[in-house]
């Protein structure tokens, strides 16, 4: 395990609202008070990092610095697996300035498309997702989760943000577009990753106790 986590205040470091929907009820159960770096005023970092968890980790580690509040940072992204990992930590950027997902599920599918016309028909992919928690004293704790599926097209469903209309989870007949925030919370890569979390940050028993009295 690592640093026991035991303030009652966290940083979210995003913008994303489709992010910050998900953390925040993941993170709801916990009695945490949750607030987010826009609401602060706190700019985005440039993401310069060559990992998800690099790149967490310096979203973690700014907000956490210009808050003097502990910060839990997201990276996330969809690795197809034809593509060669990408869009990958680049995800955010094939949607272009104007976060255009509909164009950037287009990308994918065009890059999917030609490698067809090659003779490569996988639609294999996964969503992955780095979470980090920075203290303002600057120490991180770092998890890494990921769900495994295929792409379809077209994308399907008006649920959830980014690639969700267009990813569905193995085993699984309905995309994350198609499906409810709680069953997509219960399988997701974020929750995934927001499990081995709370394991490593100490917050693991808090987690199930207030599963319990959820009745």
């Amino acid at each position: 395990m690592g640093r026991t986590f035991s303030e009652t205040k966290l940083v979210i470091a995003s913008h994303n609202q489709g992010k910050l929907r998900e953390i925040r009820d993941l993170i709801g159960p916990l009695g945490i008070e949750v607030v987010s770096a826009g609401e602060l005023g706190l700019p985005e970092p440039e993401e310069t990092g060559s990992t998800y968890i690099a790149n967490a980790e310096l979203k973690a580690r700014a907000s956490a610095e210009g808050s003097g509040l502990p910060a839990l940072a997201d990276d996330s992204g969809l690795s197809v697996t034809a593509l060669d990992g990408d869009p990958g930590i680049y995800s955010a950027r094939w949607a272009g300035p104007e976060k255009d997902f509909s164009l950037a599920m287009q990308k994918v599918e065009d890059g999917l498309q030609e490698k067809a016309a090659a003779g490569n028909t996988d639609r294999s992919a996964a969503f992955v997702c780095a979470l980090t928690i920075c203290w303002p004293d600057g120490h991180t704790e770092s998890v890494e989760g990921r769900i495994h599926g295929d792409l379809v097209w077209p994308p399907r469903g008006a649920n959830g943000f980014g690639y969700d209309p267009m990813f569905v989870p193995a085993g699984q007949d309905m995309t994350f577009g198609e499906s409810d925030a709680g069953w997509k919370h219960s399988i997701s890569h974020r929750a995934v990753a927001f499990e081995k979390l709370l394991k490593r940050v100490g917050l693991d028993q808090a987690a199930n106790g207030a599963g319990d009295n959820a009745g």
